[in-house]
Order: structure tokens, then sequence, then C-alpha cells
């Protein structure tokens, strides 16, 4: 017996036995209410920040947002939200400070000058500094009184002939060197009777060296000149046996004589080796 579509299509009804009870699904309980109201602030609270920071809007802005977003939390937990001022009120509480650092500002120089043209006047004042320095420490280790020319120690500081021979001689060839023996001011230089040229200094201490007899002469009045200068250039002119130099010491501002021996020796130079062999002694 053939069965009909009704009956294929059929599908068996199952009845419980009476007293049975049906079972469900488990369903997730329902979060409680306060929890539901956490959750929608936190998702307020964090649109509002993300919405802040991607439109850089101001601090005033963002204090607005974390007003309502805290307003929402109180009402959440069943808490009175507090009293508001009415739109356009003016505000008491104090202006946001942003928390980015300020930029640091380099003052321009007063006169208007840039920094390099600063950089460049500091270097050179180090340069000038460090330049008289060198000056000051080589002054320094320069000798104060130098023999003032090498050759053979030939006259004394003495009596010659009846007339005082008030200085020393030392001979050498034309042209040597004569030198300054101090530091000081030259008062004359030039022709002089009985010495053909000479050259008188006058240093800080108030003693005057003189220098007779010179071929050449390399300095002039009124210049400044420095222990172990060239002066002139030694010769034999005026009242004069031959090629030398006589060499004269004045103290007390250039009024009195002294041996020039002595006062070498005091300054440390032997000029009585027979030969002087150095300007600034052995």
């Amino acid at each position: 017996m053939q069965k009909s579509q009704f009956e294929e299509a059929a599908t068996p009804v199952v009845i419980p036995p009476a007293g049975a009870h049906r079972v469900g699904r488990h369903r997730m309980p329902a979060p409680p209410h306060a929890l539901r109201g956490r959750a929608a602030v936190l998702a307020v609270a964090a649109g509002a920040a993300v919405t802040a920071a991607s439109a850089g809007s101001a601090m005033s802005d963002t204090s607005t947002h974390s007003a309502e977003a805290g307003d929402i939390a109180l009402l959440a937990n069943g808490e009175p939200a507090p009293a508001t001022s009415a739109p356009g009120a003016p505000s008491t509480s104090a202006p946001a400070t942003p928390s980015a650092p300020a930029p640091v500002v380099v003052p321009a120089a007063a006169d208007g000058s840039s920094t390099d043209d600063i950089s460049s006047t500091m270097l050179y004042a180090g340069t000038e500094i460090n330049a008289q320095r060198e000056i000051a420490e080589e002054q320094a280790r320069r000798p104060k009184v130098v023999i003032p020319a090498i050759g053979a120690f030939t006259s004394p500081y003495a009596m010659r002939w009846g007339v005082m021979h008030s200085g020393i001689d030392i001979a050498n060839v034309n042209g040597t060197p004569i030198l300054a023996a101090t530091d000081g001011v030259v008062v004359d230089a030039g022709p002089a009777q009985g010495y053909g040229n000479w050259v008188r200094i006058m240093s800080d201490d108030g003693t005057m060296t003189v220098y007779g007899h010179m071929e050449t002469v390399d300095v002039q009045k009124g210049q400044r000149v420095y222990a172990g200068q060239k002066i002139a250039g030694m010769g034999n002119l005026g009242f004069s046996t031959g090629t030398h130099l006589h060499f004269e010491v004045l103290v007390n501002d250039g009024q009195q004589h002294v041996d020039p021996v002595i006062w070498l020796a005091e300054h440390g130079l032997d000029v009585l080796a027979g030969s002087v062999a150095s300007a600034f002694g052995s």
C-alpha cells in the first residue's frame, strides 16, 4: 500500500509523560543595572577622550567632556549630579595649563648681533687674551740686563792719561751689533762731541746707559727699546783709537757715574773674562 505525501512528511511528536519538566537552553543572566550603567559611562568617557585628541580640542572642551562623564557616572551609581551654572556664566576655575613644554627661545643680542657674530667676538677676545698672556710670559723670561756687545774687554773704568775714563771699552770688528743693556726710552741718538755717534737710554729705574763711537745708529729719540735689542753697529768715530764700544752707566736719574763692570756683576754678568763671548753672560 503506497503512503501519501502527507504521511511521508509527517514527523512524529513525542509527548513527555505527565509530571516531567521541560528543560530549556541555558542563558547568561542579565548584568545588574549598576554594571550596565558603569559600562555606559566608560563608553561615553572613552569616546569623549578620543574625540578630543583627534580634533585637537582646547583644554576647556576636554574639561566639559570630563564633567559630563562624571555626571553620567554619578547618575549610574544612583547619585544626583551637581548643579551646573547657567549658560554664559563666567567660569570661576583657573584656566588649564597645557602639558606640553614651552619652546626654549634664545634671546637676540641687544645690538642685533647674531649668534655667529657673538661667537666670533668671544673667539677673538679669547685669542687676544692668550696672545697677551704669551707676551707677558715671554717678557717675564726675558733678561732685564745684558752685556751691550760681544768682543774683547780692552779698557776699564779708571783714570787714564790724567783724565777719568768714565766707562769701559769692548773691542770688535766694525759693524758688530751693539745691544741695549736695559729696557728704557732713547733720550739721544746721533752725533755727539767726542763720541762720534752716541745713544743714551734712560731705564725705568732711573739708570742711564751710554753707548759711543758707533758707525751706525738704528734707533731714534723717544723710542722704547728692550734689553738685548740691537740699537747700533760698532765703529771708530770720534775720539777713538780703534773700533770698539765705549759703554757708560749713570745712576740716580743719570746724574752719577758708576763702574759698569760692578754694575753688570750686580746683575749676574761678568765682563772681565778677557773676551766677552756672550752678551747674556756665561
